[in-house]
């Protein structure tokens, strides 16, 4: 989803000025090929195929989206490449025509496009964007929490609210009622969204997209040495154990992970667990460790700084 996002941030950087900053750089390294195929597939705006928006989840990684694209449905695919057709004109409805003639190669080659522009434009941020992120679903969850799911929706985005046992979406260009029942409503941040959009046709699983909070003009830059302030902070060894539970590990994987000794890696958990940053619940035979929303939001803070005295 993201890169989604970012390509139109390329095609149409009118329409996103807090991505003015990135963009600039991002030029400088975007592979043209792969980049005027995803354009042609993502538009400036509006309907978004649904062939290359996995349904999110906290352990879905860039690896997993890429093999899930790999092996979509090619039906699906030209149902979707149907929809763009429908909402395009000239050259660009030229390019989805040549596309839906051949489902397979159109797999590979998306894929392929998808695979390079990754690598060249988001993999290098992506430790940004996903601090980013899960800093907003933990300032999500500690309002749901605070003061329950109504206000809380009604804090995602002016076109969203909430209104009896519904949520209700404001898009311009499209009208439609989505069933949730049974499946619930999925809530997905993107740093890269400007507005928000909905996904609902079977068999996808319902989910609402909408701007992540907190995005600045910024947010790309690296103004310091982020393991450098969270260590000043914290101390090194629990800066590093902080910062590897991007998905929860057992004590053992965390050691691995911050090459430290075993002993030393359950001592820095309980104090970091002490401090309301990671919780730690049994899984069958092992005990799993991940951050809070609060350790989330810590190691998304670009500025953390320890406090003098």
């Amino acid at each position: 989803m993201e890169l989604a996002g970012a390509v139109r941030a390329l095609v149409d950087p009118g329409q996103h000025p807090l991505h003015w900053g990135w963009v600039r750089g991002a030029r400088e390294r975007v592979p043209v090929g792969p980049l005027s195929l995803l354009g042609a597939l993502v538009g400036g705006e509006g309907y978004l195929p649904d062939f290359l928006t996995s349904t999110p989840g906290w352990d879905l990684t860039p690896d997993v989206e890429l093999a899930r694209l790999r092996v979509a449905d090619l039906d699906a695919l030209q149902r979707d490449l149907g929809k763009v057709r429908v909402r395009s004109a000239g050259r660009r409805r030229a390019v989805v025509e040549q596309l839906a003639a051949d489902p397979a190669r159109t797999r590979t080659a998306v894929a392929d496009a998808w695979e390079e522009v990754w690598s060249a434009l988001l993999e290098p941020q992506w430790p940004a964007l996903e601090r980013l992120l899960r800093a907003d679903i933990g300032s999500r969850a500690r309002r749901i929490s605070e003061h329950g799911l109504a206000a809380m929706v009604h804090t995602l985005h002016d076109q969203v609210a909430w209104k009896g046992e519904s949520v209700e979406v404001a898009i311009p260009t499209h009208s439609q009622v989505i069933d949730c029942t049974g499946t619930g409503l999925m809530l997905v941040p993107s740093v890269f969204r400007r507005t928000c959009g909905a996904v609902g046709d079977a068999p996808a699983h319902p989910m609402l997209f909408y701007p992540a909070h907190g995005i600045s003009e910024t947010w790309h830059e690296q103004t310091i040495d982020d393991h450098a302030a969270l260590a000043a902070l914290l101390g090194d060894g629990r800066a590093r154990v902080l910062t590897s539970l991007i998905e929860p590990l057992s004590t053992s994987e965390t050691a691995r992970a911050c090459a430290l000794a075993v002993s030393t890696a359950s001592h820095h958990l309980t104090v970091l667990r002490d401090a309301g940053l990671v919780d730690s619940r049994r899984a069958a035979q092992m005990v799993l460790h991940s951050r809070t929303p609060i350790g989330d939001a810590l190691v998304a803070a670009p500025t953390a700084q320890p406090l003098d005295g």
